[in-house]
């Protein structure tokens, strides 16, 4: 059970991580918009999934879809939480960075437990300012399980902000790492991203 339970985990850190934005103009985000966005995302992770390649040719695959497709300075600044209010301009590069890396480790080294899988985008429907995208996780050996997809243009973009996995919030999960991380390094933050560029 736990086994199943962190390979979800992970698939969903991984569409997560691959989830980003696309230059549109500051317009009312529409459901075709939010579900073109997630299903331009998850036909690269299926790629990625079934491509064959060697675990580590994935993993750059992986964090190219990663720098390519997310907002990477809102998901680093989401995360490190508030934090990210008491840094200086040059240690948040450095933990922005640092992070894509950890992402790109953490998850992608893991693409190998997903071949067989895939994900299918199953509809959308708009909540309070954002979209939610609803999708179902297929993976060899257990039951489907769906993962929900937040979407908004807040910032002029299209951006996924979160993903909620059976009830459990990636981007809060990301967030409570990193806090554990950053107490163990007793608030040091240059400390705190020098073990980020291990972690993963």
């Amino acid at each position: 059970m736990n086994k199943e339970i962190s390979r979800r985990s992970v698939l969903g850190g991984a569409m997560a991580a691959a989830i980003a934005t696309l230059p549109l103009p500051a317009l009312a985000l529409t459901d075709a918009q939010a579900e073109a966005l997630v299903n331009k995302v998850v036909g690269e992770i299926n790629k990625v999934i079934a491509s064959g390649k060697p675990l580590n040719a994935m993993i750059k695959d992986f964090e190219r879809i990663f720098s390519r497709y997310a907002d990477v300075n809102i998901i680093a600044r989401s995360t490190l939480g508030p934090t990210a209010k008491t840094v200086s301009k040059s240690q948040m590069r450095a933990f922005t960075k640092a992070f894509q890396g950890y992402i790109a480790r953490k998850y992608g080294k893991r693409f190998n437990e997903f071949v067989g899988g895939r994900i299918e985008v199953k509809g959308t429907r708009k909540v309070k300012s954002w979209q939610e995208v609803k999708s179902v996780v297929y993976l060899r050996g257990s039951a489907p399980f769906n993962v929900n997809f937040l979407v908004s243009d807040r910032s002029g973009r299209d951006l996924f902000f979160d993903m909620i996995i059976e009830g459990i919030s990636l981007r809060l999960t990301e967030r409570t790492e990193i806090g554990s991380l950053l107490d163990k390094n007793k608030g040091n933050v240059d400390k705190m991203i020098a073990d980020l560029k291990k972690a993963g």
